[in-house]
């Protein structure tokens, strides 16, 4: 038997459950460690039975409580080696402090010097110390308010996670301020690290795993077919679009989780700024309804007995849209008519899906 639990997918946080009957694998750990252990316990999903987890690659949506999960767990991750570079370059100290925070650092030094000149010049210098000082302080604010104004809504989502937050998955953890002032010397700390290639077939525990390239703006991500006792469950999130090796890849699946991220007249019509909306259409963005719709018309072979639709944006998408585009495509095929449609979403997870 194989099982995949959703536990959540969307621009907010992605991870799944992909478990056989002797090893159990966690694709994304998008959420905070202490709301994964939730999500988990709502699923019927054990942590602690955990093997491995596993990144398809380092945007913050599937990588939010990596560190702090994994060395909860004391269990390896997976990544390819380009990823975990791209990881440990977005957690390394130079980029944990936002551009706010560093504004603060900036604004408390030259205080402290503006005190410091206070304590050992004349009045008169003072004065034309402290007119200088305002003037700096004065720039270097508004230079923080042009650049605070982020073009992607959810660019706070790729912050590097507090390292405060250890202390909320619980007592078992060694020591909290042990704890604590491990993540803060080297947050990049994990367990165990190993490194997979796109296309190269490799295995944890008795899951075979086949990794593809998929088109995406990040440094090198990844789908999975994964296999176990002729099983075969398939992720393909996060593209641009279907290129040719996706679509082979995908084929004699029988438990399918695959994007459909927006609504194409919504995601035009909506909140996002240009620049992001021209990001989420291009070829390294997100697969609208109707590419979907489009694949499962034109290029799907109809071998999953489900098919999950996920990453559905909640600014622009709506999940009846995303169902009816999908269900239209396969209505155009009788023999694809056995396939079941599910949805899943940001906030709870989905039933397991056992097969």
């Amino acid at each position: 038997m194989m099982r995949m639990t959703v536990l959540a997918s969307g621009s907010k946080g992605n991870s799944t459950v992909i478990a056989s009957c002797r090893t159990r694998v966690l694709v994304d750990a998008g959420l905070s460690c202490r709301e994964l252990l939730k999500r988990m316990a709502i699923a019927g999903e054990d942590p602690s039975a955990l093997d491995a987890i596993l990144i398809t690659h380092e945007h913050q949506d599937h990588v939010a409580g990596l560190a702090v999960l994994a060395r909860r767990l004391k269990i390896p991750v997976f990544f390819t080696e380009p990823t975990h570079r791209a990881w440990v370059r977005m957690l390394t100290p130079r980029s944990t402090m936002t551009y706010a925070k560093w504004l603060d650092h900036v604004q408390r030094e030259k205080e402290a010097r503006a005190a410091t000149i206070v304590a050992s010049t004349s009045t008169a210098g003072v004065a034309a110390q402290l007119a200088a000082q305002a003037e700096a302080i004065a720039s270097i604010s508004a230079e923080a308010a042009a650049l605070s104004r982020s073009d992607d809504p959810n660019a706070s989502l790729e912050l590097p996670i507090d390292p405060d937050d250890e202390e909320l998955c619980g007592p078992e953890l060694e020591s909290a301020a042990a704890q604590k002032t491990a993540s803060r010397s080297d947050p990049t700390h994990l367990p165990a690290v190993e490194y997979f290639h796109s296309g190269t077939r490799f295995s944890i525990g008795d899951i075979d795993i086949t990794p593809f390239t998929i088109p995406h703006d990040a440094a090198d991500p990844c789908g999975f077919v994964f296999e176990s006792e002729g099983i075969r469950m398939a992720l393909a999130t996060d593209l641009g679009y279907m290129p040719p090796n996706v679509k082979s890849a995908l084929k004699r699946i029988d438990v399918l989780l695959l994007e459909s991220n927006h609504d194409l007249e919504m995601l035009r019509d909506g909140p996002y700024p240009w620049s992001v909306k021209q990001r989420v259409l291009s070829r390294v963005g997100h697969l609208s309804n109707n590419a979907t719709a489009e694949f499962l018309q034109k290029d799907y072979d109809g071998g999953a007995a489900w098919i999950v639709l996920g990453h559905l944006s909640e600014s622009n998408n709506a999940p009846e849209l995303a169902r009816l585009a999908a269900e239209q495509a396969l209505s155009n095929q009788p023999t694809l008519l056995g396939n079941r449609i599910l949805l899943a979403g940001q906030a709870v997870p989905l039933d397991p899906i056992c097969l």
